[in-house]
């Protein structure tokens, strides 16, 4: 079974612009993503989806991988252009965010022995336990709720599963607390990959602003693995000001 890591480059963010070619660090920060990615033990390749020269260059300079894409709405169909362009050999692809530069290498891992394991699952992703009430309520984390075998049964911005007798804070405090924050990693059987894609935004994706929802809307089983850690994303100047700190403290 051959396994690629693609990971989607655009290069304007509305909430920090050219968020991937920041380099305080002394490294721009798709570079940590790619080197997160290129430890993973299951992958056979990674690949840099990208919609600028500008990034094209930088991977290049730095020795990775680098495809070039055109417009589209989001880092999926930007992932299924070059699959079916360049990587006609692959049989799972795995979905890495460019912004998420301390990715665990073993969460990758994870994710692809998810897909080995579950042949049903056309698609796989990650959660991890909620511990904090700050987090379960707000609306930019996405929570999932997931059958007793691991399949995906929703995924929404609101607090599902909601809980009508009890204080949340209690039950969050509890060992067996229901709530999964979603990770947003995802592998895809390639043909799956190239079909969802094509399809039409969906109604509870459109609501939701989620299109791993477009996929469960058509039917398809969607496998989380739960992870103890996660990585943390850079989405704003805050955030990779907090980055930069950690890399220099590291050292």
């Amino acid at each position: 079974m051959t396994v690629y890591a693609v990971i989607p480059a655009r290069l304007q963010s509305t909430r920090l612009p050219r968020k991937l070619l920041l380099n305080q660090t002394g490294k721009p920060l798709i570079q940590y993503a790619w080197e997160a990615a290129s430890r993973a033990k299951s992958l056979d390749g990674v690949c840099i989806a990208a919609d600028d020269v500008e990034i094209e260059t930088v991977v290049k300079n730095f020795g990775g991988r680098c495809e070039m894409t055109g417009d589209h709405p989001s880092g999926t169909d930007r992932i299924a252009e070059v699959v079916q362009r360049s990587l006609s050999d692959a049989d799972i692809i795995v979905n890495v965010q460019g912004d998420e530069p301390e990715l665990d290498p073993a969460a990758i891992d994870q994710l692809v022995a998810v897909m080995q394991a579950n042949p049903a699952a056309e698609m796989a992703t990650l959660g991890t336990p909620i511990k904090s009430l700050e987090v379960l309520q707000a609306p930019s984390c996405v929570k999932v709720v997931c059958a007793a075998d691991g399949k995906a049964l929703y995924f929404s911005r609101s607090m599902i599963p909601f809980v009508r007798d009890q204080d949340p804070q209690t039950v969050l405090n509890a060992p067996n607390s229901p709530w999964l924050l979603h990770i947003g990693i995802y592998a895809y059987r390639r043909d799956f990959l190239l079909s969802i894609t094509q399809k039409p935004v969906s109604r509870l994706e459109q609501l939701e602003k989620l299109e791993q929802l477009r996929a469960l809307e058509a039917g398809a089983r969607i496998q989380v693995a739960v992870v103890e850690r996660h990585s943390v994303g850079i989405d704003t100047p805050e955030d990779y000001a907090r980055f930069v700190e950690r890399q220099r403290t590291n050292r």
